[in-house]
């Protein structure tokens, strides 16, 4: 069934907040295999002008991904997602997330579009700190294969 496009413009509200910790950062730039010490030296972190060490810019994957498997999750949208792919992701940011960071994320669909029998949705999220300041936006677009795909 495709996926109505009044959809378009439902925000989803932040349901906790997320502590960025000095571990975390340093287990995600161990993942992705990156050594850079501002990600793990808070003396080279300081002295580079920030206030803690940073972490690399798609660390906010590790609370994008749970904010949009909540859009795709919300049983009035009707996604199958056993037929979606994620077909791109972009990250804006206005400033490095580093350690001591409280962030909180709102979620919204921007748009529900069909194209060549498959569905498109863009939902973009909108990441702020505890002084509810933007930290980074970020776009992602779901494709949904249609039945007859």
């Amino acid at each position: 069934m495709p996926l109505d496009p009044s959809f378009a413009g439902r925000t989803y509200p932040p349901t906790s907040t997320y502590e960025v910790s000095r571990a975390k950062i340093a287990e995600f730039a161990a993942a992705i295999g990156d050594d850079n010490a501002l990600y793990r030296d808070p003396a080279a972190a300081r002295a580079a002008g920030y206030p803690d060490v940073i972490a690399p810019p798609t660390f906010l994957t590790i609370i994008n991904v749970p904010a949009i498997n909540a859009v795709v999750a919300d049983p009035e949208l009707g996604l199958d997602y056993s037929r979606m792919v994620h077909g791109d992701q972009s990250f804006q940011h206005t400033r490095p997330v580093h350690a001591g960071d409280e962030l909180a994320i709102a979620t919204h669909i921007e748009s529900v579009s069909a194209r060549a029998g498959n569905d498109f949705l863009t939902v973009r999220a909108d990441i702020t700190d505890a002084a509810g300041k933007t930290v980074c936006t970020t776009r992602a677009q779901l494709v949904v294969r249609g039945e007859g795909a």
